[in-house]
């Protein structure tokens, strides 16, 4: 085993903590491991921007549906008929109004509470929606899976997704949050937006029952990711990765990454409960000098699962992994940076709901320039954060 590197300081310049970095192999190999490991569509020229909490990803979303030419398709686990709902009903009654073809995809549990007035006049003014795995008398009762996925998909050509929902809770609206959700998501511009557009076309068939018998067995070649050259590749290269019911794509992607990475692996996650085998994989890396941290809020939605959560950290701890606990509002971004260079942005949650169980979608990046945005974002959170260690309370034994 080699020397252990040194620990990045959490207010290290970006660029002194930058100049040691290891420098992969872009390129075929990125592409043809995501195809194999998780069943990724892999895509080169895509223009890429990192959106920071609720109010700008709404912004992006708001500005791309009054844009819309031909066809808008949103999918979203949580909708709401709050203000910041009706805004987007506004936006999408408009679109209808033009001539666009509007689609909405929405979940049973994740709407719950939805005023049924919302639902209807989307409807009469034209938009399909369709509302996945109601309750029923059929296996688990329509309990699982759910559709958790968040994404946007404008006229083939912009998609946005990750783990940004349509209520107030984003814009700091709510009687009960203080402040808005500190979240992330991603703008793609570019061929992967068309796979997302074929991701969400698959889950409409699953909404309606219409799904080919078999379809969850690839039988796709590689594509676009076959012919990418480390030489000629436009960036940003991106994998669209489409979390199944007991697939384990992302996770199998994110102990990829444990393997190759030689420098850091950075992970957000709101609702952290991973399994052995993704603890195992982080371990793994933090005891051959990779500098793991894990940022989770203090403050969780769910206060059930920061009890789950804290149960790891002895284990985590006494291996070398470093644990932040986000003091603000609650952390629900979904995001990994691992080496500055491979980006991960989506709805997956690290914990058997978000890794076996529910359809989840996420976008995983390839892009040194996104890297180190990504790696910014993430030290500023820290900043907002306190740092766990073996001496505090909250460490189980």
């Amino acid at each position: 085993m080699r020397d252990a590197a040194p620990r990045a300081d959490v207010t290290a310049p970006l660029d002194d903590r930058r100049a040691t970095a290891f420098e992969p192999s872009p390129g075929p190999a990125f592409a043809r491991g995501l195809w194999r490991i998780a069943a990724a569509d892999v895509s080169s020229g895509n223009a890429v921007e990192l959106l920071h909490d609720g109010p700008r990803t709404y912004e992006v979303m708001l500005v791309s549906i009054a844009a819309a030419r031909e066809t808008v398709v949103l999918e979203s686990y949580i909708l709401r008929s709050d203000e910041t709902g009706q805004r987007f009903a506004t936006a999408l009654v408009d679109a209808v109004a033009r001539g666009v073809s509007v689609r909405v995809l929405t979940d049973w549990i994740g709407m719950r509470g939805i005023r049924s007035s919302f639902c209807s006049n989307l409807r009469k003014a034209g938009v399909d929606l369709r509302v996945f795995n109601p309750p029923g008398f059929r296996a688990w009762f329509g309990l699982v899976p759910r559709d958790h996925r968040k994404l946007l998909v404008v006229d083939g050509t912009v998609g946005i997704t990750g783990g940004v929902g349509i209520g107030d809770e984003w814009m700091g609206k709510t009687a009960r949050h203080r402040g808005h959700w500190r979240d992330t998501a991603v703008r793609i511009e570019g061929p992967a937006a068309r796979d997302m557009q074929a991701a969400f076309d698959t889950m409409w068939q699953r909404a309606q029952k219409q799904e080919r018998r078999g379809s969850h067995r690839l039988t796709r070649r590689i594509a676009r990711g076959a012919h990418l050259d480390p030489s000629t590749a436009e960036p940003a290269l991106i994998g669209i990765v489409e979390g199944e019911p007991l697939r384990m794509r992302v996770a199998r992607a994110l102990q990829m990454q444990s393997i190759s990475a030689e420098r850091s692996i950075w992970i957000a996650n709101a609702y952290f409960v991973p399994n052995w085998a993704e603890v195992e994989a982080l371990l793994g890396a933090a005891r051959d000098g990779v500098d793991v941290r894990i940022l989770v809020p203090q403050r969780n939605d769910h206060p059930w699962v920061t009890l789950l959560t804290r149960r790891y950290y002895r284990r985590l701890l006494t291996n070398g992994v470093r644990i932040w606990e986000y003091k603000g509002a609650m952390m629900h971004a979904k995001t990994s940076v691992v080496d500055g260079r491979w980006v991960r942005v989506g709805s997956t949650d690290l914990n058997p709901l978000g890794v076996a169980i529910n359809y989840e979608l996420d976008a995983v990046i390839e892009d040194p320039e996104l890297g180190a945005q990504a790696e910014a974002m993430f030290l500023a959170d820290l900043e907002r954060s306190k740092e766990i260690t073996m001496r505090s309370r909250v460490v189980g034994h």
